[in-house]
């Protein structure tokens, strides 16, 4: 009953969302084309709080051995890896009218996100090397703790490095963007962290679901037992 509660929140919320983002003012110079800020911004940011998350589970199984934990950090890396595809996909379709091309390997921003992307996508397919979930959690949980690294190296490379993306705009030292602006960011902000809650409760669920099918299994295998030669015979 939760998940669907929460399931009918995040469409009502995406709903908001989609209009506020249409009734938002046009930027004085991309004019409608600025309206991907509003699934563009909300993904990469979901994305930074789900790899975070990936890692805070991988550190909790390497302590505790829990699975609970490894639960979390496979689903958040899941969810954060669909935020990632969606952000990299946003950013083309953005920056072909705004800077005349789909991508440029020498942005720091899409070369670190797309390094980002297909490092979380290593360690997806690190799990899927076997089928045990303890040996998942223990292939897995290094990688997921460190990993982590390139959030804040993704987030900063528009400071660190001066190459084609804008520099931030939402900063300690104020906001650059127009108020109404701000405003359907943040209910886009919101929708899409209530969309990233409503995947991982059914992510989770699901994990947990195919952990115990594998034990189920694992434990009939150890139930059979070879038949003796004297028993074939008889």
């Amino acid at each position: 009953m939760k998940k669907k509660v929460l399931a009918t929140l995040t469409v009502l919320a995406l709903a908001a969302g989609l209009a506020a983002a249409f009734t938002s003012p046009p930027d004085a110079l991309q004019g409608d084309f600025v309206r991907i800020l509003y699934i563009h911004v909300p993904s990469a940011w979901l994305a930074f709080l789900a790899f975070g998350v990936t890692a805070a589970g991988s550190i909790g199984w390497l302590f505790t051995h829990r699975m609970g934990w490894d639960r979390t950090a496979e689903a958040s890396a899941e969810t954060g890896v669909l935020f990632t595809a969606v952000a990299l996909a946003t950013g083309m379709i953005w920056g072909k009218p705004v800077w005349g091309t789909y991508w440029d390997w020498g942005d720091a921003r899409l070369a670190t996100t797309a390094l980002m992307f297909f490092v979380y996508l290593g360690y997806l397919a690190l799990r899927r090397t076997t089928s045990d979930p303890y040996r998942q959690a223990r292939r897995s949980s290094v990688l997921g703790a460190v990993a982590v690294v390139q959030v804040p190296l993704v987030y900063f490379s528009v400071k660190l490095w001066r190459t084609l993306h804008q520099g931030l705009t939402i900063r300690p030292d104020g906001i650059q963007m127009d108020g109404a602006m701000v405003t359907a960011l943040l209910v886009n902000l919101g929708a899409f962290t209530l969309l990233y809650l409503t995947l991982m409760s059914f992510r989770t669920e699901l994990a947990r679901l195919e952990e115990a099918v594998c034990e189920s299994e694992i434990s009939v295998q150890s139930r059979v037992t070879v038949p003796q030669l004297g028993e074939v015979e008889a």
